[in-house]
């Protein structure tokens, strides 16, 4: 049987509570397999730590991430407790690791699932992904904006040939393993810049190009920034992947993440060729936590990319399987009215968990 060992950052506010339930439904899929091992390893990092200690992220826990086969984070930060500088803490394990370990691919699915309301008046079917480049960027300036005497301070956004040929090679591999944009089926990548004004970002879209001249097969699409704001809102099904900068796609995500109806359905990897770190695109939401309410499903959700991904690199199918069952289950606990708060329901978190491992179970059956 294949063993992986996955290193495990509850972190901050809610991330313990969602990071339990997303290893209690990895748990049960490993159990349910029978082909795999998933060995969690529970670290201490975040901003409770340093508040504590005066140390965010500890060089022993780096290496444990380094040494693990994956990475699975709950939450980090909280939003009293920053540097000197006024800066949150938790950008030194989550950019670090961005960078250190080569997380090109911000991969984030943006999906409406049955049984979840969107505020959107006539959303039918949304189904997309936004993949930023999460290396570089506007945070390439994270802890190395320059500063003159406290009058001046000046964040530049790197744009580089490198990060934006493999950003945009990888959002066109993954529109080819996708079924295209809900309104016609067409598989399609859009490049989101803002390439009308900077140069850097005129830089990018020229490189998309060149990428997508590799895939004659997948649509190209261009949009500005701010238009895709307004698209999104007006005409979600027009979308398949969308690959931009690192902020941009930050900010985007973000949006798009209330069309389908909270953050909490939000599940995003941070992927490189030699590491993956799998996430909720959510923040810690400290006022929700101990109260059993907040919403899991972005955690699980994350846990299924991780469970496919490590299916990808290591050439394990059963997990890749594991992986489609264990989205297939939310989509099951959703539809049977398993609610929580942030959706429209009064679903625990707990009982969001465990709703989503009784329908694992029943596909299992």
């Amino acid at each position: 049987m294949a063993s992986f060992t996955i290193a495990c950052l509850p972190g901050d506010g809610v991330g313990p509570e969602i990071i339990a339930e997303g290893v209690k439904v990895l748990k049960a899929a490993e159990g349910l397999s029978g082909a795999f091992s998933l060995q969690f390893e529970n670290l201490v990092a975040g901003a409770k730590l340093y508040r504590e200690t005066g140390e965010v992220f500890p060089d022993s826990v780096y290496e444990a991430c380094k040494k693990a086969d994956a990475i699975f984070l709950g939450a980090m930060g909280l939003p009293e407790v920053t540097y000197p500088d006024g800066t949150e803490v938790q950008g030194s394990i989550i950019v670090r690791m961005r960078k250190e370990l080569n997380l090109f691919a911000g991969v984030r699915p943006i999906k409406l699932y049955p049984g979840v309301q969107s505020p959107l008046r006539n959303a039918d079917k949304i189904d997309l992904v936004i993949l930023r480049e999460s290396s570089e960027g506007l945070f390439a300036s994270f802890q190395a904006g320059a500063e003159v005497y406290d009058k001046v301070h000046v964040d530049s956004m790197v744009i580089t040939r490198e990060g934006t040929e493999k950003a945009c090679d990888w959002a066109f591999k993954l529109a080819r393993q996708r079924s295209g944009r809900p309104s016609d089926g067409k598989k399609v990548v859009t490049c989101v810049d803002k390439s009308n004004n900077f140069k850097g970002m005129a830089f990018w879209r020229k490189i998309y190009d060149e990428v997508a001249a590799k895939y004659p097969e997948i649509g190209r699409d261009y949009s500005y920034v701010d238009a895709i704001n307004i698209q999104l809102i007006l005409h979600p099904e027009n979308y398949d992947v969308l690959v931009t900068e690192n902020i941009y796609g930050d900010i985007i995500s973000d949006m798009a993440g209330a069309l389908i109806g909270s953050m909490g359905m939000c599940p995003s990897g941070d992927i490189g060729y030699d590491y993956g770190l799998f996430q909720p695109s959510h923040g810690s939401a400290p006022t929700l936590a101990g109260k059993n309410v907040v919403n899991p499903v972005a955690t699980i959700l994350s846990g299924g990319m991780m469970l496919d991904w490590l299916g990808d690199k290591r050439g394990n199918a059963e997990m890749k399987k594991m992986a489609v069952l264990i989205e297939k289950s939310v989509e099951d606990a959703l539809r049977a009215g398993n609610l929580t708060q942030d959706i429209g329901g009064s679903t625990g978190t707990a009982a969001m968990g465990d709703a989503v491992v009784a329908a694992l179970r029943k596909r299992c059956s």
